[in-house]
């Protein structure tokens, strides 16, 4: 049985690393595949748990030379533990630097920068060691084994020169390398904290205790003790413990955590809160209906974890070179040293620093944080504004979208039916049309009837009863009130019972050519008007739909309706492809033509038979008010129901993909040009050689940089397309 699992890891120091625990988790027998996160410093692992056990998996991470950490405090104390470790290099490094620069003359100094390096090369730098070891015996290499070969060479030089064979000593390169690096790892693991502080303000909602109703005593239990239809109450200022639903009380709730909308939303009996969201005004009771795993907070956390530890596509690019440019670069370094020794006569310490520069300059840790820094960066802001992102391969594949299809009802339409208009005929008064007409309609079922009688119930007409009552079914409704012979319904309804209903006529083509439902009043075989009913637009689809145009999305609507109405929707919407008279199951093979066209085409939907087309789409968007089923087959889920989130959802994908353009760009820069500057081929014509101390502070902030470009994308709103 295939089974998920998610951990944490310390200890990582580059993409290398990420790699070579995925290689080690790989080829353990039971695991159907293995992803570890170099930015988030994760592992997701699917394993069949009847071949292999969670320890057993937890143990091959940590036979790599990797921690295993179980609670969210990994990035705390990675933080911790490099500021400790780089604060020991520094003390230690400026005495080093000092004596080796400008006190050369001082009693003993080759063996006092001996006693002060040997702490940090082996103290500070451990670390390298260890995570040499870990990549070799896994038969990798990685950045700790281009570290430690080169301070190693650089000490061990200098060791040699102090006891054995004299000469300069170059102890400051050593210690300078291993402080710089630290340097860089601890303003990373810094940046790469933020990267992630989406979920930290996710979890952070999540109440502690909730007061529920036990025996008839009100009584405070940990969250975690809340059971389904236990009766929670809360009172102002109070966070919802769990989701459930309102059972006495009015409040507004602020949903901001979750929906992104920062204006509190009221609640009254029958709504539905949220755990997580705060409550503002009155006190409530209602009814857990969600508890633990299941409540909407905590599969939000969920997905977003996921969606965070998931790699692009674009990023496998990044990993294969990863996996070749280790011992690309060693092979470049040693033939540095070669030619430089050899060929154009140099000393040997000139070779050996040379290849030294080399092999710290090349380390390629910005191209393996280029992408996943900015694939955590987007979908976390994605979360935040309520849009719901799968994985790194839905926020890239977004960005390529050129066609939109629009489910009609419930999606661009508010899915329900609401009174548009009343006609009434000469000698009768709209009050009087409504009046009878819900009068009669106060039996019916159909959604005409009930638009009809909300409409009477909210300008407060008062209704009797009727006296009596007949469906008919597809064409209307017939009742009897005060004497009376009401009759309701479609213009068929009418022939059949002999009432001309010509005087009517051209207001009732009119409805109908605006996409409405027409329905025809009579009483006592005479036409006393016409009301029209709609699935009105819901507040933004217009708004939506043109600024997907703008951004030069082609939008298409598809429905059931008959090509008159879908038409006259499309008009209103501003929507030139229409797809009428599609029934639910041919919605998915809809979308497949259009791909069979060359289209890259995402699909927005609600309800249970969108989910078809919604999978089938290369992006299934939901609309996060609709059903379970259509969330569960989407690649994004817009939690608000607001359209103008596909507009955002396409923008951020737009966005994210070019940080990580421009990351990759700077990274494959910096390392081809980098890599020659420090090999010395601008040295004979222009004298210009990097000592290894200082590629070391390049190849650090090279990575940092990265980091923090990726973090720019959390500026600014998403709302609207870039300029």
């Amino acid at each position: 049985m295939a089974e998920k699992m998610s951990v944490k890891i310390g200890g990582m120091t580059c993409t290398m690393c990420a790699q070579t625990i995925e290689k080690a988790l790989s080829r353990l027998e039971g695991v159907y595949s293995a992803n570890v996160n170099f930015a988030s410093e994760s592992a997701t692992v699917e394993y069949d748990a009847e071949q292999i056990t969670i320890s057993r998996i937890k143990k091959a991470i940590k036979d790599t030379g990797y921690r295993v950490i179980g609670e969210r405090k990994v990035e705390r104390e990675e933080i911790k533990k490099q500021q400790r470790i780089f604060i020991f290099a520094l003390v230690l490094s400026i005495p080093i630097f000092l004596i080796s620069m400008l006190f050369k003359e001082i009693p003993y100094r080759e063996l006092i920068l001996f006693a002060l390096t040997t702490p940090v090369q082996f103290g500070a730098g451990f670390q390298f060691y260890q995570g040499s070891y870990g990549a070799l015996k896994n038969r990798a290499a990685d950045m700790n084994v281009l570290v430690a070969l080169g301070t190693s060479a650089a000490y061990f030089y200098s060791v040699a020169a102090t006891f054995f064979t004299g000469g300069e000593v170059y102890y400051e390169t050593a210690a300078l390398l291993i402080t710089f690096i630290l340097l860089g790892r601890m303003l990373e693991s810094i940046a790469k904290g933020r990267t992630s502080e989406a979920i930290r303000k996710l979890i952070g909602l999540q109440a502690k205790t909730a007061k529920v109703m036990r025996d008839g005593k009100e009584i405070e239990i940990p969250v975690e003790e809340v059971s389904v239809e236990d009766i929670v109450v809360i009172r102002p200022g109070e966070r919802i413990p769990v989701d459930g639903v309102v059972k006495e009380g009015f409040s507004s709730i602020d949903e901001s955590m979750i929906s992104g909308e920062s204006i509190p939303v009221d609640k009254r009996e029958g709504d539905q809160v949220f755990g997580g969201s705060l409550n503002t005004l009155g006190s409530l009771r209602f009814e857990a209906t969600k508890v633990g795993r299941d409540t909407m907070l905590s599969q939000i956390v969920r997905l977003v974890e996921e969606a965070q530890s998931s790699k692009a596509p674009i990023q496998r690019l990044a990993d294969r070179i990863s996996a070749y440019f280790v011992p690309t670069v060693m092979g470049i370094a040693l033939i540095t040293w070669l030619t430089w020794y050899f060929v154009a006569g140099s000393t040997l310490t000139f070779a050996l620093m040379a290849a030294i520069a080399v092999l710290i300059i090349a380390c390629p840790c910005a191209l393996g944080l280029a992408t996943p820094t900015a694939i955590m960066v987007g979908t976390g802001k994605g979360a935040e504004n309520g849009i719901l992102i799968r994985d790194g391969e839905s926020l890239e594949r977004a960005h390529k979208l050129d066609t939109i299809v629009f489910d009609k009802t419930g999606t661009l339409t508010q899915g329900k039916l609401s009174l548009t208009d009343i006609f009434p005929a000469e000698g009768w008064t709209e009050h009087e049309v409504l009046r009878l007409a819900a009068i009669a309609e106060k039996g019916s079922e159909h959604p005409v009837g009930g638009a009809i009688v909300r409409e009477a119930e909210a300008r407060r007409i008062e209704l009797g009863d009727a006296d009596y009552f007949n469906a008919i079914p597809g064409h209307g409704v017939e009742a009897k009130y005060e004497e009376k012979r009401i009759l309701i319904g479609t213009r068929k309804l009418m022939r059949d019972n002999g009432i001309d209903v010509q005087s009517l006529g051209s207001k009732v083509r009119l409805f109908e050519g605006e996409g409405k439902t027409a329905i025809i009043v009579t009483a006592e075989k005479k036409p006393i008007g016409v009301i029209a009913v709609a699935d009105t637009l819901k507040e933004h689809s217009r708004e939506a739909v043109q600024t997907l145009q703008g951004m030069g999305l082609q939008v298409i609507m598809i429905t059931g309706d008959n090509q008159q109405t879908a038409q006259a929707i499309a008009r209103e919407l501003g929507i030139d492809g229409v797809l009428a008279e599609v029934l639910p199951e041919d919605k998915s093979k809809e979308i497949k033509r259009l791909q069979q066209g060359g289209k890259i085409v995402a699909m927005v939907g609600d309800g249970i038979n969108d989910a078809p087309a919604l999978a089938q789409a290369d992006i299934g968007i939901a609309i996060g008010s609709g059903t379970d089923v259509a969330m569960e087959a989407s690649d994004i889920t817009l939690i608000k129901g607001d359209l103008r989130d596909v507009v955002a959802a396409i923008e951020l994908s737009r966005r994210t993909m070019s940080k990580i353009k421009q990351n990759l760009f700077w990274a494959f820069f910096y390392n081809s040009a980098g890599i020659p500057i420090a090999a010395g081929v601008l040295y004979p014509f222009l004298g210009i050689l990097l000592r290894p101390e200082i590629a070391a502070f390049a190849m650090a902030m090279s990575s940092v940089s990265v980091v923090f470009n990726s973090l720019l994308l959390k500026r600014g709103k998403i709302k609207q397309p870039l300029k």
